[in-house]
């Protein structure tokens, strides 16, 4: 199996850090689901706890000036974050170990570390990409404030890593362009979720629905979503929505709140439904979507962040804009031809197993883990 190998073939420790927050959870899950199955790797890992209480006051908006994005919260929740996260690598990290650290955005407190091990900075957006995007608050003409502080610390971080790795193309050309990453230390993994089987009912034994996934409801297109169903497609779809956020009872929405990401009965949902739809505004490299293609279910979903790069537009699903009309569109093409939909499903799934398979993504990720170990022994001037 891969391993992390120092100079004379010995397997060391990798410490993969974790920020722990929406998707990096699932990213975390998958990499020791697939580790632990595999053995031989010494994999430790580290997840950012939960906020305490002194986290959540110093990362808390202010209400005078917090709804015009003048209070840099941004700013202090990723501060506040990064100070927690450089306490608990401090204690963690031992000489011989390589660093795996997702994402950047809790590591502007630990520029030193990264530079006194060999360490890999991961990321599925930028801060000047997903700073317009947070889940729990709109942008305003002030936010480039709260980006002008990040940027500069947030850029250190990526000098300091050996290597810097993105989840996507996508994020891959921020770093580039917008922070001078340079190439030759920039590696592209789309990190993805382990393969498990899942039985679809048979055409036509159930009647046509759809599911939407996405903790933050309004924000991830659900509100557009339930509003198209019920007044564009005039009731023909029942509409499986799985989220924490509270949504009201509506004919024809079924809510599902205790769903969680890997839990066997998201599968068996998916797998009852014509498609997975995702209209959202915020999503970078979003795992529901992955979570759909493993279980041979088209998707609909906005172009968003990476989303481009993980749906094949007309062969694994249909990319709308950000409008109603668009959506209803989509999901009209799919319900007036079931068997499009059935194909679609089956080619999202040979695509998740070409480049989504978590097997195939972490023996890449250690295959990156080598190459950190390697090129931070050797000199400055003879490093690849």
């Amino acid at each position: 199996m891969p391993g992390v190998s120092d100079a004379t073939g010995r397997r060391g420790r990798v410490v993969l850090f974790n920020e722990n927050l929406g998707g990096h959870a699932s990213l975390h899950g998958a990499l020791r689901e697939v580790l632990g199955s595999w053995g031989g790797v010494d994999a430790v890992f580290c997840d950012l706890p939960p906020p305490g209480r002194l986290r959540r006051v110093l990362s808390a908006r202010i209400p005078a000036i917090g709804p015009r994005d003048l209070d840099l919260q941004p700013v202090r929740f990723r501060v506040a974050q990064s100070v927690q996260a450089h306490r608990l690598l401090a204690a963690t990290l031992r000489p011989g170990d390589v660093l795996h650290a997702y994402t950047q955005s809790a590591l502007l407190c630990s520029r030193r570390l990264l530079a006194r091990w060999p360490s890999i900075v991961a990321t599925d957006a930028t801060i000047a990409q997903g700073l317009y995007h947070l889940p729990y608050r709109r942008p305003t003409r002030h936010s480039h404030l709260g980006l002008r502080v990040l940027r500069r610390a947030e850029q250190a971080v990526y000098r300091s890593a050996t290597l810097v790795v993105a989840q996507s193309r996508w994020a891959a050309r921020s770093l580039t362009e917008a922070y001078g990453v340079e190439p030759e230390r920039l590696r592209v993994i789309p990190y993805g979720l382990p393969d498990r089987p899942v039985r679809r009912p048979r055409p036509g034994s159930e009647p046509p629905a759809v599911c939407f996934i996405g903790a933050s409801f309004e924000r991830k297109g659900g509100t557009r979503l339930v509003r198209v169903v019920r007044e564009r497609l005039g009731g023909t779809l029942t509409c499986h929505v799985v989220t924490r956020d509270p949504v009201p009872a509506a004919p024809g929405v079924v809510v599902h709140r205790d769903l969680a990401p890997g839990d066997p009965r998201l599968d068996e949902l998916l797998a009852r439904c014509l498609a997975l739809v995702l209209p959202s505004e915020m999503d970078h490299s979003p795992y529901a979507v992955l979570e759909a293609m493993r279980a041979g279910v088209a998707v609909v979903a906005t172009r968003s962040g990476a989303v481009p790069e993980i749906v094949v537009d007309g062969e694994t699903g249909l990319l709308v804009s950000h409008d109603d009309a668009a959506l209803a569109t989509a999901l009209g093409t799919l319900v007036g031809d079931p068997g499009r939909a059935a194909a679609m499903g089956r080619a999202g799934r040979r695509r998740f197993e070409r480049c989504f398979d978590a097997g195939r993504t972490t023996a890449a990720l250690l295959e990156v883990c080598d190459e950190a170990r390697r090129r931070h022994r050797a000199p400055a001037g003879r490093r690849p």
